[in-house]
């Protein structure tokens, strides 16, 4: 009796001990913190999670955490497990900006990289019918020869499309006049009206508002940024440089998991993502909205994002050059 009960306990104790062992990642549901209200972006960062979940066999879910910037989603995210089933969306604003700015007590390196999902560049766009400008060397020249009379809109004042709009303005000393709108709808209803000359504009309004706008130049070094703008041309094509590459001067997400993360559920989210953004449906799918898919692998990570924080405080740096300009006209 005695050794019937000590093999029961051992079998018990063999089973407690071989049940996790047994367990794979993942057992249920997976969420992804997506920092911003629902929308276009949104929907690209679902066509990934949707994609992801039928390799892994379970759902992941988009969830939307607005706030702060992008800076709640990530709090949200902190304060879960590191267990590999919430994923932070990790958008350029809250992974760099907000940091860079005092806002966030984190930098890159306290996450652990997946695979960097979309970038959405930005673009200098005019009126179809405006015959001034041939091209963007045409309205930089224009801009340089009478400073501060050309008047454009980046939607919101201070955001990354007037960072990067500023930044290309300052490299070709060409200031213009800044027109500040809480939506973009407003600037192009007066770039149409000949309010403004020329905005900075995205491709999700670009391709809303294509009867009302000619593309100049696309503000990326990203080839296939360009046909997210029906193969307009890039602006390194008229020989300037920016002064910021990759994913500097444009809007991005990497897919990011919690330092303390189990390896071997690293490994499974990095195998799974990396099948869906070099599955060419996929890239198809989200080139189809707007979304270009950077493809770059984990191990590129910090060489990636490393040199993001530098060239966007030469783009901050690009605002208080037109604020100079300006006044000084």
């Amino acid at each position: 009796m005695k050794r019937s009960v000590q093999f029961m306990l051992a079998a018990f104790s063999a089973a407690l001990i071989a049940g996790p062992a047994l367990a794979e990642f993942p057992e249920r549901n997976i969420e992804n913190i997506y920092p911003w209200a629902p929308g276009a972006t949104m929907a690209a960062s679902q066509v990934i999670a949707d994609a992801m979940g039928q390799e892994l066999g379970v759902n992941i879910s988009v969830v939307s955490t607005p706030g702060a910037g992008g800076v709640k989603a990530f709090e949200t995210a902190n304060s879960r497990p590191a267990d590999g089933y919430t994923l932070y969306d990790g958008y350029v604003a809250p992974l760099v900006i907000q940091p860079m700015r005092g806002n966030a007590k984190w930098s890159y390196k306290d996450f652990v990289p997946l695979w960097s999902a979309t970038s959405n560049s930005f673009a200098i766009a005019v009126r179809p019918d405006d015959d001034r400008f041939k091209d963007v060397t045409d309205l930089l020249e224009y801009a340089k020869a009478h400073p501060g009379d050309l008047r454009y809109s980046p939607g919101v004042a201070g955001g990354l499309p007037h960072m990067v709009g500023a930044k290309v303005l300052q490299v070709s000393d060409a200031p213009a006049q800044l027109v500040p709108y809480p939506e973009i709808d407003q600037a192009i209803r007066d770039m149409r009206g000949g309010i403004l000359d020329f905005m900075i504009t995205n491709p999700g309004v670009y391709n809303i508002n294509k009867e009302d706008m000619r593309i100049l130049a696309v503000l990326s070094t990203l080839p296939d940024s360009s046909k997210t703008y029906d193969g307009a041309p890039l602006i390194g094509e008229f020989g300037i440089d920016m002064g910021m590459k990759n994913l500097s001067p444009m809007g991005w997400n990497w897919w990011l998991v919690k330092k303390g993360t189990p390896e071997d559920v690293v490994a499974k989210l990095r195998d799974a993502m990396g099948k869906v953004m070099n599955s060419e449906a996929v890239q198809s799918k989200l080139l189809g909205m707007g979304y270009v898919p950077t493809l770059f692998a984990p191990e590129q990570y910090d060489e990636i994002v490393g040199p993001v924080a530098e060239e966007l405080q030469s783009a901050i740096d690009a605002l208080a050059w037109e604020q100079d300009q300006l006044k000084a006209k």
